[in-house]
């Protein structure tokens, strides 16, 4: 069985500072090494100087280590939304679940379907677009948002890079405004795929349309049949304050790294997330987004790990300890239902929120999580975690 390890601790180049001295967005680029090899990635937490230049968006990287894009320690908390862009149309496989049954729910994987892009706006420019609600309490000031795209560019046919770092999004009620990525693209390909995945700033435009049923169209990804099969997905990541909410940290990670195959739980990554200084019995949550987690496929979990030392499994009702990345988009172990379309089984995209307060039962500086992969291995993209702060 393949071994390796890596564990991030922050270490960026960062780009333009935020509001204030407690709000840091950057990025940091390093091809990793060899799959197989024992890997460390350690990463130190800077602040940009105002004004800082945004990086090339033409620019892309086959590995992103995980570095923290934004942080705040604020009234408020962080919301998304979510949904995937690319379902099946029919069965490829003699063993696999009616194309149907899948969407509600049952086990399947994208390698035994052919794939065709998900359509709701009636728009004839487009070719794929999909909706999911946003839920920013009412009387809440968004302080920093963030759109993450990406999917597998070769299944039936290749899709060309070029178009990776740009998407088309509507607010509720609006129309579509192309979005174009501001950050390094993570963009890896090897025998079977060529995954990517992008992000944007978008704090004016979610400022301005709030809250309500936001839509993202043409993002890049193939349809078609092959034996690794088609993903696709985004994820809106949502940072508020409100005078009438708990005192939180905030923050948000971002990367593009792969999980090995067949690394099960002798090969891993880590993400430490520090300064945290969460009271014991504070409240909090994970974000998790995935891609090409397999729902049936067992193998991959997530476990965090407080200063305590004492490791819990990141599981619930939807996605269970040793099946965690099962191409789900949940909160709190329930579906996400204000979406078009309410897949339950997304085929290769997870955007998963998870209780995370049982690790902090006993207070926290500092949390590790630690994700192992499936038989076919996976792909991450963001973290971001809340817990409360004291006082």
């Amino acid at each position: 069985m393949i071994s390796s390890l890596i564990s991030a601790k922050v270490h960026s180049c960062f780009v333009p500072l935020i509001e204030n001295g407690d709000r840091v967005m950057g990025s940091s680029r390093r091809i990793l090494g060899a799959l197989g090899l024992l890997s460390c990635l350690t990463l130190s937490l800077h602040a940009a100087p105002a004004g800082a230049a945004v990086p090339a968006a033409a620019r892309e990287m086959p590995r992103i280590p995980f570095t923290q894009r934004y942080q705040a320690v604020q009234h408020g908390g962080l919301v998304r939304a979510s949904n995937s862009v690319i379902s099946c149309r029919r069965e490829e496989s003699p063993q696999a679940e009616p194309c149907a049954e899948v969407k509600k729910g049952a086990a399947g994987t994208n390698g035994d379907f052919e794939m065709f892009y998900d359509e709701v706006d009636k728009d004839p420019d487009t070719y794929n677009s999909t909706r999911a609600e946003l839920r920013v309490p009412q009387g809440a000031k968004v302080s920093y948002a963030r759109l993450y795209w990406g999917g597998n560019l070769r299944v039936g046919e290749q899709k060309p890079p070029e178009d990776n770092g740009r998407v088309l999004v509507a607010e509720p009620g609006g129309a579509y405004k192309p979005v174009i990525a501001d950050t390094v693209i993570g963009h890896r390909t090897d025998a079977g795929s060529d995954a990517y995945q992008a992000s944007a700033d978008v704090t004016p435009l979610v400022r301005k349309g709030g809250a309500g049923m936001w839509t993202v169209a043409q993002l890049n990804v193939a349809m078609g049949h092959s034996e690794v099969g088609a993903w696709g997905g985004w994820t809106l990541v949502v940072a508020y304050e409100h005078p009438q909410e708990p005192l939180r940290r905030i923050s948000l990670w971002d990367g593009f790294e792969s999980l090995a195959a067949g690394a099960g739980e002798a090969a891993a990554e880590q993400v430490e997330v520090l300064g945290l200084h969460a009271p014991a019995g504070a409240a909090g949550k994970v974000g998790v987004v995935a891609y090409d987690g397999d729902r049936g496929t067992l193998g991959d979990s997530l476990t965090v790990t407080a200063d305590s030392g004492r490791r819990i499994n990141v599981s619930d009702a939807e996605n269970p300890f040793n099946d965690v990345l099962n191409s789900t988009i949940t909160e709190f172990g329930r579906p996400v239902s204000v979406r078009q379309p309410e897949n339950i089984n997304n085929l290769g995209y997870d955007a998963d929120v998870f209780d995370l307060s049982p690790a902090l039962s006993g207070g926290a500086h500092g949390l590790s999580f630690r994700f192992t992969g499936e038989s076919q291995g996976q792909f991450l993209g963001v973290l971001f975690v809340q817990t409360d702060a004291r006082r």
